[in-house]
C-alpha cells in the first residue's frame, strides 16, 4: 500500500513529460518581468553595433524594403519598419491599456488617493520635459519633436530596480509602474492628435461603427478572442486611414475589455465536482454526457479569469520577448558620433528626459501629496522618491516611436542619439542614487540594531 502512496498523491497534478521538465525553468523565467528589459537592451546594443559596422548600410536599408499588397489601384504598403511601428506596436498599446485598465479596476490604482500618486507623478512627467524642450527648440526644425521627451520605459525601468531586489520597497516599484502606464497613454493620445494627418470623418466613422459593433458583441456574449481580434484588425485599418494614429486602436479596445470574469468561483467548483463524480476509467471519448462535461470544465476553468488577465497573459511573453525587442531592433540603430552630441536637438532631448523627466515627477508628486489630493505609502520616504523619479527618464521605447513620427531625416539621428544618452544617464544616476539609499537604510538598521 505504501508503494501505491506516491502514485496517487499525484493524481491531482497533471502528467508531466521531459518537454514539461524542460519548460518550466523557463517558465519561471518568463515571469520575470526584468527579463524583457534584459532582452530588449540585447536587441538595442545589438541595432547599435550593426549600425556603426561595416554592415550598417544594409543593415538600416534593410528596414526600409517594402513589404503590402497591390489591387489594381488599391496600394497598401509600408516599410518593414513601419509596419512594425504601427501595426505591431499596437499590440504593446493594447497590452498597456489592458494594464492600466486591470489596476484602475482591480489593482494598486483602484484606491483613488493611491491612484494621484502615480497620475501627478505621471503629468508632471510629461508636462515638465515638453516645456523644457520647446524652451530650447522653439523656432528651430526640431520644434515638432516636443512629444518625444514624454513617456517613461517600463521595461528598462523595471529592469532597472530588478537589479537591486529586496532592498527597494514594493511601493517604489508599484509607483513607477502605474507612472509608467498613465503617462504610455498620455504620450498615445499626443501621438494620436499631435502627429496624425489630415482627418477623414468617413473612415473615422467606420471605425467608430466597429467599435460599437465590438461593444454591441461583448453585450451578446460572444467570448472568442479569434473574432474579437479579427474584428480589431478591420477597425485598425479603417483608424489608420481616418488620419488617426493607427495605433490608438490598441489603447481603444484596451480599455474596452471587461474585468468581470464569466464563470464564478462557485460555479467552476460545481463544474469540477460533476466531472470528478464520474468514475475513471476509458470512456472519456465520444459524444457522451461525461465528455460533454470534461468540456464544460475545461471553458470553465478558462472563463473563471477575465478576458483583461486572459489577454495579458496571452500577449505579454510575445510583446515582452518578441515585439518590443523587435521594435528595437529596428530603430535604435543610429551611426554614434560624439561631433554631434552638441546638436541642438540631441540637447534638447537630453535635457528634457535627463532634467525635465526627474523634476516633473517629483514636484507634481510631491505638490499632490501636499495638497491632499494623493497619498503617499509610508515606505516611500522622499529620498526614494527623488531616486525613482530619476529612472524615469530612461524614455527609450516611445521615445523612439514618437521621434520617428516627429522628426525629418535629416535629424532622427540627433534625436535618437539624445533618446540613448539620456536613457544611459538617467539609468546610472537612478541606479546610484537608489544603492545610495539601500546603504544608508541598511546602516541606520545597523546603528538601531547595536
Amino acid at each position: 500500500m505504501s508503494d501505491d502512496h506516491p502514485v496517487k498523491k499525484e493524481l491531482h497534478r497533471l502528467p508531466k513529460e521531459i518537454v514539461d521538465r524542460l519548460a518550466e525553468p523557463f517558465s519561471r523565467f518568463l515571469r520575470i518581468e526584468a527579463a524583457g528589459g534584459g532582452v530588449l537592451l540585447l536587441f538595442t546594443v545589438a541595432a547599435l553595433v550593426l549600425s556603426n559596422s561595416p554592415w550598417a548600410h544594409p543593415f538600416l536599408a534593410f528596414w526600409e524594403t517594402p513589404v503590402g499588397i497591390h489591387l489594381g489601384t488599391l496600394e497598401f504598403t509600408r516599410s518593414l519598419r513601419e509596419w512594425i511601428n504601427d501595426g505591431l506596436m499596437t499590440l504593446f498599446f493594447f497590452l498597456v491599456a489592458l494594464e492600466l485598465k486591470r489596476e484602475l479596476v482591480l489593482g494598486e490604482l483602484k484606491n483613488p488617493r493611491m491612484a494621484a500618486l502615480s497620475i501627478a507623478g505621471a503629468l508632471g512627467g510629461m508636462i515638465m520635459p515638453a516645456v523644457l524642450y520647446l524652451m530650447l527648440q522653439a523656432g528651430h526644425p526640431g520644434e515638432t519633436g516636443w512629444g518625444t521627451v514624454m513617456a517613461t520605459d517600463t521595461a528598462f525601468v523595471i529592469g532597472c530596480l530588478a537589479l537591486l531586489g529586496s532592498s527597494i520597497p514594493k511601493s517604489l516599484r508599484v509607483f513607477l509602474l502605474s507612472l509608467a502606464i498613465v503617462d504610455d497613454i498620455g504620450a498615445i493620445l499626443v501621438v494620436a492628435v499631435g502627429y496624425g494627418t489630415h482627418i477623414s470623418w468617413g473612415m473615422l466613422g467606420l471605425a467608430a461603427i466597429g467599435i460599437v459593433t465590438v461593444r454591441g458583441m461583448a453585450m451578446l456574449g460572444v467570448r472568442s478572442i479569434t473574432i474579437y481580434f479579427l474584428a480589431g484588425g478591420l477597425i485598425w485599418i479603417a483608424v489608420d486611414a481616418s488620419g488617426i494614429h493607427a495605433t490608438a486602436t490598441g489603447v481603444i479596445l484596451g480599455l474596452m475589455t471587461p474585468t468581470g470574469k464569466w464563470v464564478s468561483d462557485e460555479r467552476l467548483h460545481a463544474i469540477l465536482d460533476r466531472v470528478v463524480a464520474y468514475p475513471p476509467g476509458e470512456h472519456w471519448s465520444g459524444n457522451t454526457e461525461d465528455r460533454r462535461a470534461l468540456r464544460m470544465a475545461e471553458a470553465a476553468a478558462r472563463e473563471t479569469l477575465s478576458p483583461v488577465e486572459r489577454l495579458e497573459l496571452m500577449l505579454h511573453p510575445w510583446i515582452g520577448f518578441l515585439i518590443m525587442p523587435l521594435f528595437a531592433f529596428a530603430n535604435a540603430g543610429v551611426p554614434i558620433s560624439f561631433v554631434h552630441l552638441g546638436n541642438t536637438v540631441t540637447v534638447a532631448i537630453f535635457v528634457g528626459f535627463a532634467l525635465g523627466k526627474p523634476i516633473g515627477v517629483f514636484l507634481f508628486s510631491w505638490l499632490a501629496v501636499r495638497t491632499g489630493i494623493a497619498t503617499r505609502p509610508p515606505d516611500l520616504d522622499w529620498m526614494l522618491l527623488v531616486a525613482g523619479s530619476m529612472l524615469a527618464g530612461i524614455g527609450f521605447t516611445m521615445a523612439l516611436f514618437i521621434a520617428n513620427l516627429a522628426f525629418s531625416a535629416s535629424l532622427i539621428n540627433d534625436a535618437k542619439l539624445g533618446i540613448l544618452a539620456a536613457s544611459v544617464f538617467s539609468a546610472v544616476a537612478g541606479i546610484v542614487l537608489l544603492l545610495g539609499w539601500s546603504v544608508r537604510g541598511k546602516q541606520r538598521e545597523t546603528a538601531n540594531g547595536s
